[in-house]
């Protein structure tokens, strides 16, 4: 069946028509013209793959990753980085239509276009290793990922040695190639007394340490920061530091909050800027961690709190006038966001990895703030996903 391909939607499918019906076909980009096979079919629209390309749009170019066909982990390697950046700017945009707001967004493109990610996760399935197909339980075998550091991807043979049959597995790598394997298991594990070769500085299995240490150590621009196994941080370590430059840049208070503030990168990162930042996040490690940073970076003018956002930021008594939101994909709770409205604060930076959800918070802010500036960060590069810093300003 011959098939038209006039845009993309917001996961990187190609959108057709057949008798007028909308078809999403996996892997396709503007232009193509291709032959699918229908997998899905709904009363509004169906879902297919490509058979064959019949017609090439201008845009496709040979994917460099053997694996993008079937894997469901990338939908961009298809397409020249260039094109990449400019279909999430269309996303953005698009997905930003319905608050009929025209802002100036700024691309902050990857230094690093292979081999930036520092963290990946993967499947074990009858002791193969890699992720699944593309919108389904199927695993694909993998040997090598294209978007993730040379580290981890070395490190991958001799994780098949550790007879792990079934379960999952994550592997973090920070700025000097240092590994923290992550498993989920209840296979009995073969473990060596060193993997030093590789800098592996622990092995955590089903929440407990079995192999050094359960941290390591990453470093941001002028930071260092100790990063426990569980805590969060973000994948792509240049993205990261432009991060931070926006953050101190953009902060303008004199005194800020930070939610769901992690590890404190961005605290911390804001503290150079501001005469007191306070901290709030859920996870115990990430509040150590947060801890240890300031005093290893000889930051004295933070504090953090352990706690949901929603339980603890009405807590903070100060005349805060910069907020700073990091939430997580879902968006901020009703109760938090009903809070910072309430308050009326002077500033708002809010980073976002799901603009769907942005905008959901974004309709109820335009209420009492103008949006200033939009980041568009390349954190997740070939991906469909974007990273976006929002800058807020109260009318």
């Amino acid at each position: 069946m011959e098939i038209e391909i006039k845009q993309m939607d917001q996961t990187g499918n190609g959108i057709g028509f057949i008798d007028n019906k909308i078809v999403f076909v996996s892997k396709a980009i503007t232009g193509d013209i291709v032959d699918i096979q229908i997998d899905e079919n709904k009363k509004n629209y169906s879902k297919a793959h490509i058979n064959k390309i019949i017609k090439s749009s201008d845009k496709r170019i040979n994917s460099l990753c053997p694996f993008f066909d079937k894997c469901g982990g990338c939908q961009l390697f298809n397409m020249s980085y260039d094109d990449s950046l400019e279909y999430k700017k269309d996303r953005i945009l698009n997905i930003l239509k319905p608050l009929n707001i025209d802002p100036f967004i700024e691309i902050i493109s990857n230094k690093e276009k292979y081999n930036y990610r520092n963290k990946i996760e993967l499947k074990i399935k009858d002791f193969k290793i890699g992720f699944y197909e593309n919108n389904s339980n199927n695993l694909i075998e993998i040997n090598n990922c294209l978007i993730t550091k040379k580290a981890i991807n070395n490190f991958l043979d001799e994780l098949k040695l550790m007879n792990i049959k079934n379960g999952e597995v994550t592997i973090r790598c920070n700025y000097n190639d240092e590994l923290l394997i992550i498993i989920n298991t209840q296979d009995k594990l073969i473990i060596k007394d060193d993997y030093s070769s590789y800098k592996v500085v622990g092995i955590i299995l089903n929440n407990k340490t079995v192999y050094g240490e359960n941290h390591f150590m990453e470093h941001i621009n002028d930071y260092y920061f100790n990063v426990s196994y569980d805590s969060f941080f973000q994948i792509n370590n240049y993205i990261n530091s432009e991060l931070f430059k926006i953050i101190e840049d953009n902060v303008k208070g004199k005194k800020v909050l930070d939610l769901y503030s992690g590890v404190g990168t961005l605290s911390i990162a804001a503290s150079k800027t501001s005469d007191k930042v306070y901290g709030i996040e859920v996870v115990p490690n990430a509040i150590l961690n947060s801890i240890q940073n300031a005093k290893m970076n000889s930051i004295s003018n933070v504090d953090f709190l352990l706690g949901k956002v929603e339980d603890k930021i009405s807590l903070i008594k100060d005349d805060i006038d910069t907020v700073i939101i990091d939430p997580p994909r879902r968006g901020l709770d009703s109760k938090t966001l009903q809070f910072i409205l309430d308050n009326k604060y002077q500033n708002i930076i809010y980073i976002s990895c799901e603009a769907q959800n942005l905008v959901k918070d974004l309709k109820e802010l335009l209420k009492i703030y103008q949006v200033k500036k939009i980041y568009l960060l390349d954190m997740f590069s070939y991906t469909y996903h974007c990273e976006s810093v929002t800058v807020l300003e109260r009318r």
